[in-house]
């Protein structure tokens, strides 16, 4: 099946990075705590992040912090369906973040153009055909393991080291996902930061973006508030920066992003990205996914 119009709008060049807002509709995000549990704080946080800029809003129902618990199916769908309705009634774009068929379907339904699989489809067997059927986008994510037992998988000893793991993998992936129905020209990567990879291997992932751009997919990088970056800025003490104040190193990670025209960018400050981001191209440094 063809993409929907707004989903295909999404693959147009548009000159840097799209801005992907988070919206945890969850009690036990490592990123907000369970701020936006509530359905009406939700919905008020994603409308708030659509007037600072987001292009597209992710939904998720599903903490993934190392050791989080999965919710049972049906509390995650009473989490993300009527936040989704409202919002995309309210003309935002939105994704899924989501690693539930059941979920996945639910949410298009309930006006989702994407879904955002950080399993790559890997989680649910039948999460490749069921958005096969779809008219969304499905971003496939490099992942190894559920929260629980993705840091006993952090081994990346093959050539080419993370980088060529995380390649060679998310080809796989590709391969995979065509094979159920779902064809290469409808899904966006993303080289998982923070997913099975321990400090030092994310930024060798970030300095080969190029080796995943190879595969001919747009990219999605999700960086924002991750534990690497409060591990490189520790405090007198040497504990990690906690998680208000990494959003400045997060920012170079946005403007090398747009430099290298990376398709788009998740995020927690949507108004801080596209500051960044308008910088960068009054400076002529953001490129279009087309043109990098």
């Amino acid at each position: 099946m063809a993409v929907s119009q707004e989903a295909a709008a999404l693959l147009a060049p548009l000159g840097r990075p799209r801005v992907m807002g988070v919206v945890n509709v969850t009690p036990d995000s490592f990123s907000d705590g369970g701020r936006f549990l509530d359905r009406d704080a939700a919905v008020e946080h994603g409308l708030a992040l659509l007037a600072e800029g987001a292009d597209v809003l992710d939904i998720g129902g599903e903490s993934t912090r190392p050791g989080a618990t999965r919710p049972l199916v049906t509390e995650e769908l009473d989490r993300v369906v009527p936040v989704i309705e409202r919002l995309a009634a309210a003309g935002a774009a939105v994704s899924v973040d989501t690693m539930r068929a059941e979920v996945a379907l639910a949410a298009v339904r309930a006006g989702a153009v994407v879904v955002n699989d950080v399993s790559g489809g890997l989680a649910d067997e039948a999460m490749a055909g069921a958005v096969a059927g779809t008219d969304a986008l499905f971003v496939a994510m490099h992942w190894r393991s559920h929260s629980d037992a993705m840091y006993d998988l952090a081994s990346y000893d093959g050539p080419g080291g993370v980088v060529g793991a995380v390649v060679g993998e998310l080809r796989a992936r590709l391969d995979a996902l065509a094979a159920a129905g779902l064809p290469p020209e409808r899904v966006v990567l993303d080289p998982g930061l923070g997913f099975a990879k321990r400090g030092e291997q994310n930024w060798e992932l970030l300095r080969g973006l190029d080796a995943l751009e190879g595969l001919g997919r747009p990219l999605l990088v999700g960086a924002s508030r991750k534990s690497f970056l409060g591990a490189l800025l520790p405090g007198p003490d040497g504990s990690p920066r906690p998680v208000e104040g990494r959003e400045h190193a997060h920012q170079a990670v946005v403007l090398d992003c747009a430099r290298r025209g990376v398709w788009g960018v998740r995020v927690h400050d949507v108004r801080a990205a596209r500051d960044t981001l308008a910088a960068a191209t009054a400076l002529g440094l953001a490129v279009s996914e087309e043109d990098a």
